[in-house]
């Protein structure tokens, strides 16, 4: 009887446990879920009430973005959005080839010695602060730029998309590289057998099989690229004209706001108006990222057995 009643607390016991771990772990998640649920809604409500002082059609579409101007101040983004554009394009121009081949390389050639160094020393660059590479353009690449293409300053686009193509270069590495690695040996094997190469089978048979989840990692590149502040604000240039090319100077969003928050009158248009770009920064890097987990949840459930 005594052993019954032993049974029964220790089972108690062990329940209680599970569903103390259970609400825990729910209670984070929760929290998590409403502090970007905050974000969003003061986002929201302190940028909003910029237009009921200018229009979205100009705030959206208008190039000229001079909030200090004497006598009508102007609200447009449309140039930070294209410096913002055309960074986070340059960016993957530059990170997704190198991401990629660099994947296959320690997937499916790198013999396993080579990948245990390897891996870490390209992971480790996404531990590295964004402003030591932000002086890394200033003081090395931003003179090279303009010394090979003969600028007068090498403080542009072009130089920015570099910077935060190196700062995207780990992300789509990893991933890419893990999704390759999961991927199960029957296919090389199959492949193989039936008289590929070793080259036709990476192109023909993993690649295409590891396609969402290498879209997945080009995504949550993305969102790193489209929200990086400290280098680009070091190395765009900081010029708020619209860009024509990638050798003239920027000013992405993320460093205008940076760059003006601390100068502007809490309550005022121009105050309003930062709050705007950034509940604009918000939605898309949301988006980016909303969209990339449903990527990621479709390439793990495509090769469940």
């Amino acid at each position: 009887m005594m052993k019954y009643w032993a049974r029964i607390t220790r089972s108690n016991y062990r329940n209680i446990k599970e569903k103390s771990i259970e609400v825990f772990f729910s209670a984070i998640s929760i929290t998590a879920l409403l502090i970007l649920i905050g974000i969003f809604v003061f986002l929201f409500i302190t940028g909003i009430q910029a237009f009921s002082e200018t229009s979205p059609a100009e705030f959206f579409l208008g190039n000229d973005w001079n909030p200090s101007a004497y006598t009508t101040p102007r609200y447009g983004t449309l140039g930070l959005v294209t410096g913002t554009l055309m960074v986070t394009l340059g960016s993957l121009i530059i990170a997704i080839p190198l991401g990629i081949m660099s994947a296959v390389y320690l997937s499916e050639i790198a013999s396993p010695k080579v990948r245990e160094i390897v891996k870490p020393v390209i992971e480790m660059i996404a531990s590295i602060p964004s402003v030591v590479l932000g002086l890394i353009g200033i003081l090395f690449l931003s003179p090279l730029i303009a010394g090979i293409f003969g600028l007068s300053s090498g403080l542009n686009a072009f130089t920015s998309s570099i910077i935060v193509g190196i700062m995207v270069l780990p992300t789509i590495i990893s991933i890419s590289e893990d999704v390759l690695t999961s991927l199960p040996q029957e296919f090389r094997e199959a492949s193989l057998a039936l008289g590929a190469t070793r080259w036709q089978m990476i192109k023909m048979t993993l690649l295409p099989a590891a396609l969402s989840g290498i879209i997945a990692s080009i995504m949550l590149g993305l969102g790193r690229a489209v929200g990086e502040t400290m280098a680009v604000l070091m190395v765009a240039g900081n010029s708020r004209a619209m860009p024509r090319s990638f050798f003239d100077p920027i000013r992405p969003m993320t460093a205008n706001i940076a760059i003006e928050i601390k100068e502007v009158v809490k309550g005022s248009l121009h105050y309003e108006a930062l709050f705007a770009i950034g509940l604009v920064l918000f939605v898309m890097t949301f988006l980016v990222n909303f969209i990339s987990d449903i990527i990621i949840e479709r390439q793990v459930g495509r090769f469940k057995w």
